[in-house]
């Protein structure tokens, strides 16, 4: 390991928190100018250690595809739900559901929960300790749960899975 990668192993955060720090003291003073790179450079060297590898993107042109199918699922599900709380409350079935996971990588997981979450009418409450499990709610649980659990995984995960290369 170089001294530079040593003294620097996060160089992009250590130049973002040399700028908030002088953007929240609001000057640009030689002491805060030296304080703030002290505290760049020391806070990623004492959180080096904490670092996590995360799945890197196999695919990354796969991304575009996804957040396209994504904000599209998300205008139609915000009719969907619209229209559903309009109506008669008794139309609405709440429930959650659980969807077995096939990702492993924390970073896989997190995308696909966070698509979940951001589809309206459904919303990622937990992954089990063992990441092999996804606790969806649903506002309207089909008569079937396996629908749910089908779509999410073919309409979503197996892209993740993709986009990741898991």
């Amino acid at each position: 390991m170089s001294m530079i990668t040593r003294l620097f192993p996060m160089p992009m955060h250590s130049l973002l928190l040399l700028i908030v720090w002088l953007m929240l003291n609001t000057t640009m003073s030689l002491g805060h100018i030296i304080l703030g790179s002290v505290l760049a450079i020391v806070i990623p060297i004492i959180c080096a250690p904490l670092r996590k590898p995360h799945a890197k993107f196999k695919k990354p042109l796969k991304l575009i595809t996804y957040t396209l199918i994504v904000l599209k699922d998300i205008v139609v599900a915000n009719i969907e739900v619209a229209v559903l709380v309009v109506g008669p409350m008794k139309r609405i079935k709440p429930g959650f559901v659980a969807v077995p996971l096939d990702l492993t990588d924390v970073l896989p997981i997190t995308i696909l929960a966070s698509t979940v979450t951001m589809t309206p009418g459904t919303v990622s409450t937990e992954v089990s300790s063992d990441y092999k499990w996804l606790y969806v709610h649903v506002l309207n649980m089909p008569d079937d749960e396996q629908e749910v659990i089908d779509l999410i995984k073919q309409r979503y995960e197996s892209r993740v899975k993709e986009i990741f290369g898991c």
